[in-house]
């Protein structure tokens, strides 16, 4: 036995496995603890060559350690995975003797199955933590749990009218891949009501074998691609939360492999958190839907005129469900005029909301009733602010189109306009360039003070003109200023000038915010039909 410490008694009734191997890699020594592990017992293995008696160390971190240990005479340990036949992770620290080398080692895969499971569960959350859409926290969580947990598996999801829908899938091999993404698609069609997936969705938590399942399957494209698939078994695990089930999350096993307690515990308390996951996912799309209904009804219609074309655009941020306080409005004063307006009320929530309903019916009821220009108009909505104690602040610019006879003739429009705090107009010319609105100023905030009195600039238009007011969700960015937004703006604005009014709204939205703002966007835009020309029917 060489220089083995302490005797051999000591060395059997030692918990850690002990192998020792002569400077030529032969066997001389293996404990009982040893035997119960390396899937050999003493008489086998002692005589043997190290090297033919574990074949995968002469490539691997352990047989690499072990040279190193001998050539350097210094002990080292390492941890690694040994593949099959053992299939268990094992840590060994290797001890260079005067006549070989020994090895003490455990089998730690347990423990790196529960570091593995911990560290799992913990992407898991941060995954789902990180999005409120429900097809993308779904998408997302098979690929945390396989192969950890499984194999490869299956999730499916409630619809909100109660069908089933598989929309996450994964397999670790590329090449099983693809079946596996085409028997999610195709599963649901083929399963009998007594089906685990179907029996877990109304609740169950079920473990069956891959054959019986097969089995219940008629024959087709389901059951065949099951079959090549060939799973040993499933465990099929419904998603609940908040006393609700919301799907479902199949795990399969093979090569005869079936989980164990510790893992259904583990799996359980996955399928916990992503049903959690998913049913935030789908308040949140219900409580988003129900604020922008809620933005929406306070909004106004679109104004039609055979004079003017006009489109508004309202747009919600994407980060949040939250209704906010911007607006816009049109209409037709008494004296013909068409009046513009757009504001945003200080705030994010209902408040806020309330807030803006109250200022766009108080500035409209003024404006239609008085048929004043806008600088008397806001002047009007502060006093009734005051009055009736409305305690909030809000930005609004408003714009009038006026025209007398002899300019209507002559294609021309006065656009006289005040601003409370807001971004200047837009004014595009007939030919994409953009007008100078160089005398423009915003005065105080709606609300500041009643008896504040409020200028107005007019500028002169030629037919064809577009004119945009907009709220700041359309040009801010978090770490850049809104003179960069004004700039993008412009550049944007020139480059898109030729378009039909539609779409030239819908490619600033795209261009600026691509669709998804960080704050709520409200935009009104105004283009000047030429005289005698027809407006589009609809």
């Amino acid at each position: 036995m060489g220089d083995v410490p302490g005797a051999d008694a000591q060395l059997e009734l030692m918990p850690l496995g002990y192998l020792q191997v002569d400077s030529d890699w032969q066997v001389t020594y293996l404990n009982a603890a040893g035997a119960a592990v390396v899937g050999y017992t003493a008489e086998e293995l002692v005589g043997r060559d190290y090297w033919d008696a574990f074949p995968a160390s002469v490539g691997n971190e352990f047989g690499r350690a072990y040279r190193e240990a001998v050539a350097t005479g210094r002990p080292a340990t390492v941890e690694a995975f040994y593949p099959h036949p053992l299939n268990a992770w094992f840590e060994v620290q290797a001890i260079p003797t005067a006549d070989g080398l020994a090895m003490y080692f455990a089998d730690v895969t347990a423990r790196r199955f529960a570091q593995e499971r911990l560290a799992m569960l913990a992407r898991v959350t941060a995954e789902l933590a990180s999005t409120l859409d429900v097809d993308l926290a779904a998408a997302r969580i098979p690929r945390l749990i396989v192969p950890v947990m499984a194999d490869w598996c299956v999730l499916s999801v409630l619809e909100e009218d109660g069908r089933p829908r598989d929309v996450g899938w994964w397999h670790p091999d590329p090449a099983r891949r693809t079946l596996v993404e085409r028997y999610a698609e195709v599963r649901l069609a083929a399963m009998p009501v007594t089906s685990p997936v179907i029996r877990s969705l109304l609740g169950e938590t079920v473990l069956a074998d891959a054959c019986d399942v097969a089995a219940g399957l008629p024959r087709g494209e389901a059951r065949r691609l099951l079959e090549l698939l060939a799973p040993s078994c499933g465990v099929t695990m419904p998603l609940r939360a908040r006393g609700r089930t919301l799907g479902a999350l199949t795990l399969y096993f093979e090569q005869g492999r079936r989980p164990s307690e510790a893992e259904l515990v583990t799996a359980q308390e996955i399928a916990d958190r992503a049903g959690l996951a998913l049913d935030n996912a789908r308040l949140f799309d219900q409580q988003k839907q129900l604020a922008e209904e809620l933005q929406r009804s306070l909004l106004t219609d679109v104004l039609q005129s055979d004079r003017t074309e006009v489109v508004v655009r309202y747009t919600p941020a994407a980060e949040a469900a939250r209704v906010g306080g911007d607006w816009y409005d049109a209409f037709v004063q008494p004296s013909g005029a068409t009046m513009l307006v757009i504001g945003d009320v200080v705030g994010h929530d209902t408040a806020a909301a309330a807030a803006m309903g109250q200022l766009r019916a108080m500035l409209r009821g003024i404006a239609a009733y008085s048929d004043a220009g806008p600088a008397e108009v806001l002047r009007g909505v502060d006093a009734a602010m005051a009055q009736l104690h409305v305690d909030t602040y809000a930005t609004a610019a408003v714009a009038r189109f006026e025209q007398t006879p002899d300019e209507r003739a002559r294609g021309l429009t006065r656009m006289r306009w005040s601003n409370a705090g807001h971004l200047p107009p837009l004014v595009i010319n007939g030919d994409g360039s953009l007008a100078a609105l160089a005398d423009w100023r915003g005065e105080l905030l709606l609300g500041v003070d009643a008896g504040f009195r409020r200028g107005e600039s007019v500028v002169t238009l030629d037919c064809g003109t577009t004119v945009l007011l907009f709220t700041d969700g359309l040009i801010e960015r978090r770490g850049a200023d809104l003179d960069d937004g004004m700039d993008r703006l412009r550049a944007a604005a020139t480059e898109l000038a030729a378009l039909p009014l539609d779409q030239l709204c819908d490619q600033l939205l795209e261009q600026l915010v691509h669709g998804k703002p960080e704050d709520d966007v409200a935009l009104v835009a105004i283009r000047l039909r030429p005289t005698g020309e027809v407006a589009p029917a609809g």
